[in-house]
């Protein structure tokens, strides 16, 4: 029996649903549909535990082949499923099974609800892209708003960001007393604890250099940027990318020219979402080589299946700008959110994840 949670079940939904759709359409940074980017779909191309499969369009039917097998299935059988799986995973809670689904899946030969954790690809798919005139085969990731909110940078020890509290003449024992407090909000209500006592907080470093050194790589100026943001995340109730960033243009910590209107602080972070969204990982060297070279493909909460292609980078670039939200993980976990002492000098880690609103 195979279980899984609504987003990994909508990864199986949207592999239905391309293949009944037989065309995909882009959108806008809203998520709305743009009837112009059209791209209809060839093939898609699934890697399963027996082996790659590849499903191809020819008219009304889908090709299936792979592991030395060759399936004919109509069209209308795969709209079929994604409208009924639709409904399973809206109606359902928590991990759960389909088993009229399931059968459906051993047919077409479909044996896993989700791609491999340590790549961006969820599914590649052979569309034709009418402004080169080609078809070209593309991986994407795929995102689903009918579950859980997801995450476009998870969080670990590899994502906490070191800050020193300066001018700290604080007592240990205010110390301990801020360290105890166990609110919903803890780190945010310690935070707020050391802004009462006027206690700024400066920006150090990054736990892992991998990490820092690959934002680097994308720009030089991203990691005080992304100190700053965080910082105001942890010291307001301002969650969302765009409202975290206006905080951070207005006081303007990297002292940019401000004098022709670039739009230093939203281009820059905006190509930090993009890479990331596309292949890079806090814990491995990034190299520049996307993983998910097509880009995103989105579930809307209504079912429509939208696609986010790096080949319209600025609607790509709008639609992760607007829809991403920092958020608090388990400080527990990933060992940050609590003072402490080194040489004399008091610290505290603030710890990163990007996620979708």
């Amino acid at each position: 029996m195979i279980t899984g949670n609504k987003g990994e079940w909508s990864e199986v939904y949207a592999f239905f649903k391309i293949l009944g759709d037989k065309v995909i359409y882009g959108g806008d940074g809203d998520l709305n549909r743009v009837e112009s980017l059209l791209y209809p779909i060839l093939k898609v191309i699934r890697y399963e535990l027996n082996g790659s499969f590849e499903y191809s369009i020819n008219d009304d039917l889908v090709l299936i082949t792979g592991d030395n097998v060759e399936h004919r299935i109509p069209v209308l059988e795969f709209s079929k499923k994604a409208i009924q799986l639709l409904n399973f995973i809206k109606s359902s809670k928590g991990s759960f099974s389909i088993p009229e689904i399931e059968e459906f899946m051993k047919i077409v030969n479909c044996s896993t609800l989700k791609a491999n954790s340590s790549s961006k690809i969820d599914i590649i798919i052979r569309i034709y892209d009418q402004k080169i005139n080609s078809a070209i085969d593309l991986g994407f990731s795929i995102k689903s708003q009918v579950g859980n909110d997801a995450t476009i940078l998870n969080a670990g020890r590899t994502t906490n960001l070191i800050y020193k509290l300066a001018k700290s003449n604080i007592s240990k024992t205010e110390i301990q007393r801020i360290n105890q407090i166990s609110t919903k909000s803890k780190i945010k209500d310690r935070i707020l604890e050391l802004k009462k006592a006027g206690i700024q907080l400066e920006f150090q470093s990054f736990e892992n250099s991998i990490f820092k050194n690959n934002l680097i790589l994308i720009d030089s100026s991203i990691p005080q940027i992304i100190s700053e943001i965080l910082l105001e995340f942890y010291s307001s109730k301002h969650s969302s990318i765009t409202d975290l960033l206006k905080k951070v243009e207005i006081s303007n910590p990297l002292n940019f020219d401000y004098s022709h209107s670039h739009k230093f602080y939203e281009i820059k972070i905006k190509r930090l979402l993009s890479e990331v969204s596309l292949g890079m990982m806090p814990s491995k060297v990034w190299d520049g080589v996307y993983e998910a070279t097509g880009g995103y493909i989105i579930v809307k909460e209504d079912g429509e299946v939208l696609c986010y292609h790096i080949y319209s980078k600025n609607q790509f670039e709008d639609y992760l700008f607007r829809n991403t939200k920092l958020e608090t993980a388990s400080s527990t976990r990933h060992k940050f959110g609590e003072i402490y002492l080194e040489e004399e000098n008091f610290f505290i880690k603030l710890n990163l994840q990007i996620r979708f609103k």
